[in-house]
């Protein structure tokens, strides 16, 4: 039996690509008018579609919305009992239906012409109703569906997916929307996280950053990382200018070397040469040069002076790293 899954899974599977492969052939003069339209709308786009093409326009119309073209469905039913109002003159409507003779939308076409706008249209069946109203088509036909009894909506709706996220993406390109709008549309997501989240935002500052002069005994400085928790402090001078970092690396190291811990200054003992970066640098940077530079801590300066102190746990509990 469990052959026989596997052999249906992959039938299911091998149709609805081959009916996506056949969709490049049918991109014409149609979709570039429609991403025309599109572009000088002055409103919103309105996608609009019953049963499972209902729920792939919610999908293509929040592909459209985090892309840059500001976009929301509308249930074709409800748009007859008041949803309507929600579609303005300035608005383009997609209406999805493979048959292209769904009753709840073709019962609303008539306000729609009355509006004046522009309708794109995908269907499988260029001769249908829908299809002759529309002021541009897209053909989405299958010769049939991936349900082996040719009735559930499958190879189809999956056509229907795919011709929505070609008209995305084309307006994505043609908007030169960048990764940084597409951060701002997700903010909290792991790519805006990554665009938008600054070192300032993360590091430790004031009288939780670890920091002592130099002159001070090597035993004060192990109680200043102590107290601070974050496995380092820093070395400054009078004006906060970094002069060095002392790590519980260091510590040890110091221990096999026999220094004695009472008698050492902290200056005499840091590490001079330290990886740092600007407090305005994206946190993401800071990672990169933290994995770069096997380390776990970056001193923060803004001219020299000491500003904060940014350790690798701070950008794993963002979600950065």
């Amino acid at each position: 039996m469990q052959n026989n899954y596997i052999a249906l899974g992959k039938a299911v599977i091998e149709a609805e690509i081959l009916a996506i492969q056949a969709l490049p052939d049918r991109l014409d003069q149609q979709f570039t008018q429609a991403c025309e339209v599109i572009l000088a709308c002055k409103g919103r786009v309105i996608v609009m579609g019953m049963g499972k093409s209902g729920h792939i326009g919610n999908k293509i119309a929040a592909t459209l919305a985090s892309t840059g073209t500001p976009a929301f469905a509308v249930h074709p039913a409800e748009a007859s009992h008041g949803d309507l109002g929600m579609i303005t003159r300035d608005d383009v409507l997609i209406a999805l239906s493979h048959s292209g003779s769904s009753d709840e939308i073709l019962n609303i076409l008539p306000v729609i012409k009355r509006l004046a706008i522009p309708l794109i249209a995908f269907t499988g069946h260029i001769n249908s109703a829908l299809a002759l109203a529309a002021d541009y088509h897209l053909n989405i036909a299958v010769e049939k569906e991936a349900c082996p009894l040719n009735l559930a909506p499958t190879s189809s709706t999956t056509t229907t997916l795919v011709m929505g996220d070609a008209l995305a993406i084309a307006l994505l390109n043609a908007r030169g929307f960048t990764e940084a709008d597409f951060a701002r549309s997700h903010p909290a997501g792991r790519l805006g996280k990554r665009l938008l989240v600054h070192v300032s935002d993360l590091m430790h500052t004031g009288s939780a950053m670890p920091k002592v002069q130099a002159n001070l005994s090597l035993v004060d400085a192990i109680l200043e990382m102590t107290g601070k928790s974050l496995g380092m402090t820093a070395i400054v001078d009078q004006d906060e200018h970094l002069l060095g970092i002392f790590t519980d690396g260091d510590l040890r190291r110091t221990f096999e070397h026999g220094i004695d811990l009472k008698q050492a200054l902290i200056g005499e003992v840091m590490i001079q040469t330290v990886n740092t970066i600007h407090s305005e640098a994206l946190a993401v940077d800071a990672l990169n040069q933290m994995e770069t530079a096997a380390i776990t801590v970056l001193p923060i300066l803004d001219k020299r002076r000491l500003v904060g102190i940014l350790h690798m746990h701070d950008l794993l509990k963002a979600g950065i790293a």
